[in-house]
């Protein structure tokens, strides 16, 4: 490993953030390689979520996820319909189950007119009813601009962005370490073709790993690093006929939107995430973790049968705010002027809604003053 690669510009991650800033860096003429650790790109957070579009109804007005969600959902659909992506604008209902919730979709509908969403309403229980007849609810919001994607074909085309611009992707590729020098950052990779990297520019955009990569660069300043925690999400699939057409959402709970229904393109129904916080990274599902669900789902489809979900499967959010009255947590996207180096960016606590943000993100990203 004696010498040394020069390059423009390194992306860390190859998750649809990563791509996705990847792509905007490499239209705006950066010449970009994106490093990716996993022998697939989006094989972790990213093929671990929902794959629903949201519509930014949930986020305090004026943060980051408020401003970037909106942002990034009108320019992920305009792109999908642009690139031909399989997407559907399915729309969501979140549902007070008791007249004591009721409050709080009021609450959300004015956070969501706040944010710039302004196709939000709240019906009764008959307008309910006619809409999903086996969804029981007191009342219910309605989001028409909620979606969902093939998150996958996204990432292909963001894929295909990048190298149509002069970039590449390589597997692989994990980053063992770093150092921060005067103008540049050194990059240590390893993998079957261990190298050595010099590049005018990283962007940390490495999930889960974020925290482990900027750890691992010598001369960053930890007091850089906000705090992390783990939130454990499992989902569960439903045997059977779908109990409706479009998303179903009760109101919150601490750490998560609470379990909710969503739809495949294919119109399968999935039922997730719960909120788990855990020490370590771990994608196994507890069986048991049914029986919570059981009685969630009954709140909002109480015709549920007995044994009809089997565990799909399992992810983690990485978060900047734990379950302490930490909040919810917003993204922290950290330019040179917080990382105290002008060659190196990093992007952390990017949970949902990243997958709809990603194109904001990265517009975000370019827009910092960067090596």
């Amino acid at each position: 490993m004696s010498e040394v690669l020069a390059l423009d510009c390194v992306v860390i991650g190859g998750g649809v953030v990563g791509l996705a800033v990847a792509r905007e860096l490499a239209i705006a003429g950066r010449e970009v390689v994106l490093l990716e650790a996993e022998p697939l790109t989006g094989s972790i957070t990213s093929s671990r979520n929902s794959e629903v579009i949201h519509a930014g109804l949930y986020y305090p007005t004026g943060s980051l996820k408020a401003e970037l969600c909106v942002s990034g959902k009108r320019k992920l659909y305009d792109y999908c319909r642009e690139r031909h992506i399989p997407h559907k604008r399915c729309g969501k209902l979140v549902v007070a189950s008791n007249e004591a919730e009721v409050a709080y979709l009021e609450k959300l509908l004015k956070q969501a007119e706040a944010n710039g969403v302004d196709d939000c309403r709240l019906i009764d229980s008959a307008e309910l009813a006619r809409l999903e007849p086996r969804v029981v609810g007191f009342t219910a919001l309605v989001s028409p601009s909620t979606g969902i994607i093939d998150s996958h074909r996204l990432m292909e085309a963001y894929i295909a962005d990048i190298e149509a611009h002069g970039g590449g992707v390589v597997l692989n590729s994990p980053v063992l370490g770093g150092e921060l020098l005067a103008d540049a950052v050194r990059l240590s990779i390893g993998g079957r073709d261990p190298v050595e990297i010099e590049a005018k520019l990283v962007v940390n955009a490495a999930g889960l790993s974020a925290w482990t990569i900027s750890e691992g660069m010598i001369g960053l300043d930890r007091k850089t690093l906000p705090h992390r925690h783990y939130a454990k999400g499992c989902y569960f699939s439903l045997a059977g006929r779908a109990p409706a057409e479009r998303l179903i959402y009760p109101v919150p709970e601490p750490g998560g939107l609470g379990v909710h229904l969503t739809l495949d393109l294919a119109g399968q129904a999935r039922f997730g995430p719960d909120v788990e916080w855990v020490e370590r990274i771990d994608y196994d599902i507890d069986p048991r973790r049914a029986d919570k669900f059981y009685g969630a789902i009954r709140r909002y489809w109480p015709d549920l049968p007995d044994g009809a979900l089997q565990p799909a499967y399992a992810g983690m959010r990485p978060k900047v705010a734990g379950p302490n009255g930490g909040g919810a947590g917003d993204f922290i996207i950290q330019g040179p002027e917080t990382t105290g180096h002008p060659a190196y960016a990093a992007l952390y606590g990017i949970e949902s809604p990243g997958l709809t943000a990603s194109m904001a993100i990265a517009e975000r990203v370019k827009s910092l003053s960067l090596g």
